[in-house]
């Protein structure tokens, strides 16, 4: 759930909403609350770190797109690229990576990491993910570190789209909030460790302003819908990672910390592959 208020604080409600409105409602809060996400979090992220989630499990450790050696030369598609921070150390490895967001301010915090221009080793893309502007086997990886999937309706889409421009023998690595935390308050002390609505209940998390018009939202899919998702979109799914909170990691990242990381799980990431050479 948002971590930010507007000038108004909005109403929090869980309601429908169409893929229309909640594409509309992500760009609109990302490029209103870009600037502050990076100013919390920035030095958690690095600026050319790639890491999965609020856990701190660091890419180069876990290999979940393969050994970094073998990354020299492929091309990679991040969705939901933020500041692109994955995008970088990914270039860092030999690899050419496309950073893609909906937001127009997130991807100027990706020039300004880079000193303000673009030198090459990352190409910025602004695109909805549900309609990626590439052609059908453009890439040979893609990933996505909560990026995209937990504010789309239409999941599969964007795992179709994302299918069709991998080529044969391509992986996509995607993380998102682990679906047993919408059964427990946003907290990241004890009140959050009480079961307060149903796991089911797939209506999503809405925070709309004076008008009813949404300004931010989030989709909840239990992981029975994401391993079908995964599956409907043409992926063959390899593994699910639930990564467990280290003892180094004291921070609190909204309804993530200590705590709670260490009774349950925050992160789950799916490791998907597409068939064939």
């Amino acid at each position: 759930m948002s971590q930010y208020a507007m000038d108004n604080e909005p109403e929090a409600t869980r309601r429908d909403t169409s893929d229309a409105e909640s594409s509309r409602a992500s760009r609109g809060w990302w490029d209103r609350n870009a600037d502050e996400y990076q100013r919390e979090h920035g030095a958690f992220l690095g600026d050319d770190r790639f890491v999965w989630g609020p856990e701190g499990l660091d890419e180069a450790d876990a290999a979940l797109l393969g050994p970094a050696a073998e990354l020299k030369g492929r091309r990679v598609l991040e969705i939901g690229a933020g500041a692109a921070q994955c995008s970088r150390w990914l270039a860092a490895q030999g690899a050419f990576p496309v950073a893609l967001d909906l937001s127009h301010r997130q991807l100027q915090h990706a020039l300004r990491i880079a000193g303000g221009t673009v030198d090459g080793t990352v190409d910025l893309v602004e695109a909805d993910a549900g309609a990626l502007p590439f052609r059908d086997d453009s890439f040979d990886l893609a990933c996505s570190a909560y990026g995209a999937l937990p504010f789309v309706a239409e999941p599969v889409q964007v795992l179709r789209e994302v299918r069709r421009v991998l080529r044969p023998g391509g992986r996509f690595v995607f993380s998102v909030t682990h679906p047993i935390r919408w059964a427990f308050p946003d907290e990241p002390g004890p009140e959050g460790l009480s079961v307060a609505a149903s796991y089911f209940d797939r209506t999503p998390y809405v925070e709309q302003d004076e008008s009813g018009r949404a300004v931010y939202v989030e989709h909840h899919r239990t992981l029975g819908d994401r391993v079908r998702d995964v599956v409907a979109a043409g992926f063959r799914l390899v593994d699910l990672v639930e990564p467990e909170w280290p003892e180094w990691n004291t921070q609190e990242w909204g309804g993530w910390s200590p705590l709670r990381g260490h009774l349950i799980p925050g992160t789950a990431i799916f490791v998907c592959a597409v068939d064939g050479a």
